[in-house]
């Protein structure tokens, strides 16, 4: 056996041990592993935050519209990968919050223009830098090869799209 498979061997005793619980064929599938990363690394985001309210997409949608003032919620959706349906109640909690407002455009009065106010520009700011020391820590985790694990994952979404 590989030092290689030898260390995966024992990474999946230790998350077996740590769960009590034999996940089967769920161990090696490639998109529950992904959402367990993605789900581990929102909560030790969101705990880093202090932000209690925090929720998936929300920092997301906050650097987006930032970086994009005026585009629309539906730009907004296909940008961060989120369905309409789940993107209007971000955005109308966002708004509730006083950190988002929504305008009619002028072009098309059925769609909603989004840009931050002065309070979403300073939740922004308050979010980067624990943005910033977490995506260190995924930086540290991933070692040399977070460009491989960038790519890999783009890919995935692309093709799976």
């Amino acid at each position: 056996m590989t030092a290689a498979a030898m260390k995966r061997a024992r990474k999946k005793t230790r998350t077996k041990e740590r769960i009590g619980i034999n996940l089967g064929m769920l161990d090696d599938l490639v998109g529950f592993n992904l959402r367990i990363a993605q789900d581990t690394s929102f909560r030790v985001f969101a705990r880093r935050t202090g932000e209690r309210r925090l929720k998936p997409g929300r920092f997301a949608a906050l650097m987006v519209i930032h970086n994009n003032p005026g585009l629309t919620q539906i730009e907004l959706s296909r940008a961060i990968a989120r369905d309409k349906s789940s993107v209007t109640p971000l955005i109308q909690e966002l708004a509730r919050d006083g950190l988002v407002t929504r305008r009619s455009s002028k072009e098309d009065r059925r769609s909603i223009k989004l840009k931050l106010t002065k309070a979403g520009e300073s939740m922004l700011s308050v979010l980067l830098g624990p943005a910033t020391d977490h995506d260190r820590k995924l930086d540290i985790i991933v070692g040399g090869r977070k460009a491989e694990l960038v790519a890999l994952l783009k890919k995935i979404a692309t093709e799976l799209a």
